[in-house]
């Protein structure tokens, strides 16, 4: 896959899952960071793209901000219109189906559910969550989120600890 040639050309970490286990091929620092922050295994493959199967959500890089930034814009250039590209945390940069993102996944659930659009409220503060914050009735961004989560959401609240959960509430029921 051309993400992985993409990261490799870079000696950037990547990694994806498969039957809901996190796939390497080297066992790097980044993994470890990866590995712990989702409470998951590292299983080590020879060649992370004859691993991955069909039904493998998505790929990530896991670097420093300072390396991830870059990384994002360019990645964003290249694969625009056919993949996904967005932070979920600055340190790890996420590739998913064009088809897949947040917003459709909760445009299916509201489908399935019989909810419509303008009764349903997402919040985030990762720029994977642009898309669900800009499709849901009422988009919310943590305060302090990158500028683009922002600017897709009708409104900001406070970060954990501060308040912004019982905003939220607030508005949604009064």
């Amino acid at each position: 896959m051309e993400v992985i040639d993409y990261a490799r050309e870079r000696d950037l970490h990547v990694q994806a899952y498969r039957d809901d286990k996190l796939i390497v091929e080297r066992d790097r620092p980044e993994a470890h960071v990866y590995a712990n922050h989702a409470g998951m295994q590292i299983n080590v493959v020879g060649d992370l793209d004859q691993a991955m199967g069909p039904t493998t959500p998505k790929l990530v890089i896991v670097s420093t901000t300072d390396e991830i930034e870059p990384v994002l814009a360019d990645a964003r250039r290249r694969w625009q219109g056919s993949l996904n590209v967005a932070t979920s945390v600055p340190e790890y940069l996420e590739f998913t189906s064009a088809n897949s993102d947040k917003a459709s996944a909760l445009a299916f659930l509201c489908e399935q559910m019989g909810i419509p659009r303008e009764q349903t409220a997402a919040v985030g503060d990762g720029r994977n969550d642009t898309s669900m914050i800009a499709w849901a009735g009422l988009g919310v961004a943590i305060e302090g989120s990158p500028s683009e989560v922002i600017a897709a959401a009708d409104r900001t609240i406070p970060g954990p600890g501060h308040g912004g959960i019982k905003q939220l509430a607030d508005i949604m029921v009064g």
